[in-house]
């Protein structure tokens, strides 16, 4: 009776004697390893030896039952097919009348189900919290790049006009155009910030990843210096993805001063694209990628890589390995961001001494629209003659704004609420071709400004400004496709270029 029992347990019953060896086995061990019973009977029981464990832990438990004792634990074992599970196990040493053992009885039971769950568990844990830490920050980050973004209007405005006065050949010149530069090298961090809170303003469009990537490799390649080889191995066939080119040349630059940062000197830096498909079922779905299509863009390098404490901290913001003063610690945030922001994903896997690879999945898009690389900036039109309405609450944009238009030839009526924009165009007024606006103001929106004004003015068309995020103004229908954005700090040649895009579209 007692061995019908322990042959129906659920769990695995080994009995051995004292060196060991297998004497029996019940059925519920066969079914967990693998092996039959006439396999595993008169077999040592390091036939399950997996060799995870150190030796130290071995020699602990055969000196614990050895001596007399019991020893309770967890071990990692190998089945027949060559794959480990986890088990919780008790040995326990059966004594003879004399007081000597005899047999070993281990009782064990598989927790691999178990284990599993939990890690995994522990794994999405730590997405969200991770998650959470940098949606914080990103909040952080959009916040201040109103006033900021304000702030730099005004020193990157009058910086280019007093430049203008004073001539190249002033004394002053050297000092106003290094005050352009530094405001020029903040104005990238804001934009940088707002890529990684994912409220930056973006354009996109139907892109060729392939042919955007090959316009690149020019740029990159002296980006990352004659030292270091680049190659790129493009799918051919790829899937169309919708985003803006310039945020894809913004991944590209990051990832390639990370990996040449890595490399030191010389090495090689392999960029590829392919498209991929996953399914529910699919072990290898990336962790938080729903099932779907995607275009796949892998950028490796040979250089250092890096331990698993750096790789958990990879994407935040401000963090970095260089030295003072080589890095803001934005870059990588920037890449995490703009992926975001797009609705794709990004992992990255290295270990030191074996390289790093980043790997970005966009979602496929389906559209008629056909798939094309990014087009050339034009040149910076000139001004005009067209008589422009210029609202903005700030007093000193507004002053450094109305300067810049005058100063491309236009005439300019300003100010600085809505009211004063009603009553400078009341019946009767000289007839207004451009309003250009801030989006966020006291009394009313930007929009509902023009919609209050555009009736006694037909054919006035409307350049929207701002130095809010995206998900500020968004709600306001100023990112709408065919509507005019101009985002704040911007130079007199970016408005220039909106204002006469805007009147001559």
């Amino acid at each position: 009776m007692i061995a019908s029992a322990v042959s129906q347990l659920a769990e695995a019953v080994v009995i051995t004697d004292p060196a060991g060896v297998i004497l029996w086995v019940n059925p519920a061990f066969t079914a967990i390893t693998g092996y039959a019973a006439e396999e595993a009977v008169g077999a040592h029981t390091r036939l399950l030896k997996s060799g995870l464990h150190t030796p130290d832990f071995y020699a602990d438990l055969w000196r614990t039952v050895t001596s007399g004792s019991s020893w309770s634990g967890r071990m990692t074992n190998r089945r027949k097919d060559g794959s480990t599970y986890v088990e919780e196990m008790t040995v326990t040493p059966v004594r003879a009348a004399g007081g000597e053992v005899t047999h070993f009885v281990a009782v064990k039971r598989d927790v691999s189900t178990e284990v599993r769950l939990r890690e995994e568990g522990e794994s999405l844990r730590a997405q969200l919290q991770q998650a959470q830490k940098m949606e914080s920050v990103a909040r952080l980050a959009g916040g201040v790049a109103h006033d900021f973004n304000n702030m730099l209007s005004v020193i990157l405005g009058f910086g280019e006009m007093a430049l203008a006065e004073v001539g190249p050949s002033s004394p002053a010149a050297r000092s106003l155009r290094e005050v352009i530069r530094a405001a020029e090298r903040s104005s990238d961090l804001t934009r940088q910030l707002l890529a990684f809170a994912r409220r930056q303003p973006v354009s996109p469009r139907v892109l060729d990843l392939d042919a955007v990537v090959s316009g690149m490799l020019r740029m990159l390649r002296k980006l990352l210096g004659e030292a270091i080889e680049v190659e790129f191995l493009p799918a051919g066939g790829l899937w169309p993805v919708f985003l803006d080119p310039s945020q894809v040349d913004q991944v590209l630059a990051n990832l390639a001063v990370n990996a040449r940062d890595a490399v030191g000197g010389r090495g090689r830096v392999d960029i590829a694209t392919a498209n991929r498909s996953w399914s529910l079922g699919d072990a290898d779905r990336p962790a938080g990628a729903p099932p779907g299509e995607y275009v796949e863009l892998t950028v490796s390098d040979d250089g250092c890589g890096m331990d698993p404490v750096t790789l958990s901290h990879v994407f935040e913001p401000f963090f970095t390995t260089k030295k003072e003063g080589k890095g803001t610690g934005l870059g990588l945030a920037t890449v995490y961001g703009i992926v975001r922001q797009n609705g794709g994903f990004i992992d990255v896997r290295s270990a030191p001494g074996d390289g790093t690879t980043f790997r970005i999945l966009l979602p496929r898009h389906v559209a008629a629209e056909s798939p094309g690389s990014a087009a050339a900036e034009p040149e910076a039109p000139r001004g005009g003659s067209e008589t422009l309405l210029l609202v903005e609450d700030e007093a000193p944009i507004l002053e450094v704004g109305r300067a810049m238009l005058e100063g491309l030839g236009y005439t300019v009526h300003a100010a600085r609420t809505a009211s004063e924009a009603l009553e400078t165009t009341r019946a009767g007024s000289p007839a207004i071709h451009l309003l250009v606006t801030d989006v966020v103001m006291p009394e009313m929106s930007g929009r509902e400004l023009a919609d209050r004004i555009a009736p006694g003015h037909p054919g006035m068309r409307t350049l929207y400004m701002s130095g809010y995020t995206a998900d500020v103004i968004a709600p306001h229908g100023v990112l709408e496709p065919g509507v005019h954005f101009l985002q704040k700090p911007f130079t007199v040649r970016d408005l220039a270029r909106g204002v006469r895009k805007a009147l001559d579209g």
